[in-house]
């Protein structure tokens, strides 16, 4: 506490002008750390309170408001006096940087989300479906094969061409009767070999 009223204290107990932060920034850039450190006093808080609520994320805003302080360590030379305030700069400054930590996280939520579509969608499952598939069909076939001539016939008309029964029993020049007893028992054979329903 002494030595905070000796440094706002000038000579004979006269109050001493606080420097601003624009002087305070050109003695940063000559290496003066009690510069520093008065300026981290006086910008802090504003610099968190901007990447605060730019971040959301109160520890990724200390960390951008750290980031920001250390820029300000090294860059204090590039500040140009005429071309705004001390405040401004340091503002634009951690504003700069608050937008930077949010372009990168959502960056980095897009490369997490990119990959793991693509991990959901590999090449290795549409060809494992693709022979699944095949295999399915080459079973129907043999299964097919399987049924009499009459059978299959009928079946390959009613269920692969969509003809109903009465255009089956027409086409075939067949009772109605007939072409049901064939589909049905064609139609049970099929289900025992493929075995559906074991």
């Amino acid at each position: 506490m002494a030595e905070r009223v000796r440094r706002i204290t000038g000579v004979e107990g006269v109050p001493a002008r606080e420097p601003e932060p624009g002087e305070l920034l050109q003695r940063v850039a000559r290496g003066d750390e009690k510069a520093f450190e008065r300026l981290y006093d006086i910008v802090s808080a504003p610099v968190f309170g901007l990447v605060r609520r730019v971040v959301r994320d109160p520890a990724q805003s200390e960390e951008v408001t750290q980031e920001v302080m250390l820029e300000l360590w090294r860059t204090a030379a590039r500040y140009a006096p005429e071309k705004g305030s001390a405040m401004t700069w340091v503002m634009t400054l951690a504003h700069r940087r608050a937008v930077d930590r949010v372009r990168s996280a959502q960056s980095a939520t897009d490369r997490e989300d990119k990959a793991y579509r693509r991990e959901t969608t590999r090449p290795f499952d549409e060809v494992a479906e693709q022979v699944s598939t095949r295999l399915e069909h080459e079973q129907v076939r043999r299964c097919l094969a399987s049924l009499t001539d009459l059978q299959r016939e009928s079946v390959e008309l009613a269920y692969y061409r969509g003809m109903t029964y009465r255009e089956v029993s027409e086409l075939l020049d067949t009772p109605l009767g007939t072409v049901k007893t064939r589909l049905r028992d064609g139609l049970i054979r099929m289900r025992d070999c493929l075995g559906v329903g074991r």
